[in-house]
């Protein structure tokens, strides 16, 4: 199943207002699975409260990922800042906006389209249009050192 695939099956629940995030790591039957292995488990966000919401805050949740709602009205921002040692992944449900990369790219966005950011990159997410752009973000550690 492609990414677009995937995106276009859990839209049908983004319109209803409420977002299923389906995160697995591990298996409850691994072998040599320690007690500090997260479980597979559901996060149930609220599309339609308007408010940021926290789906994964990393361990003991997960190991490393770290994901949440986000939702801004036009012309906001999410503030300028870097993703560090974490990779990034914008996932658009609504609304259009710009991933502002500070060495001067610009990546549109909206849905149906995902935009990726690289660790160590200093970028902002802007909402450019005219009713709410609201997003998933996931990011999650890259396994490479930062600078």
């Amino acid at each position: 199943m492609s990414a677009l695939d995937l995106f276009n099956f859990f839209s049908r629940f983004f319109l209803s207002g409420t977002v299923f995030v389906f995160v697995f790591f591990g298996s409850c039957t691994h072998e040599g699975a320690v007690e500090d292995t997260p479980a597979a488990k559901i996060i149930v966000i609220d599309t339609a409260s308007g408010v940021y919401q926290e789906a994964l805050s990393g361990p003991p949740e997960s190991f490393t990922m770290r994901s949440g709602l986000v939702t801004l009205s036009p012309g906001e921002s999410a503030g300028e800042h870097s993703t560090e040692s974490f990779e990034e992944l914008v996932i658009v449900f609504r609304g259009r906006g710009e991933m502002r990369i500070r060495d001067g790219a610009v990546l549109s966005i909206g849905p149906g389209r995902l935009a990726y950011c690289p660790p160590n990159t200093t970028h902002d997410v802007v909402n450019t249009g005219t009713s709410r752009l609201q997003y998933l973000y996931v990011v999650a550690e890259s396994g490479r050192r930062s600078k």
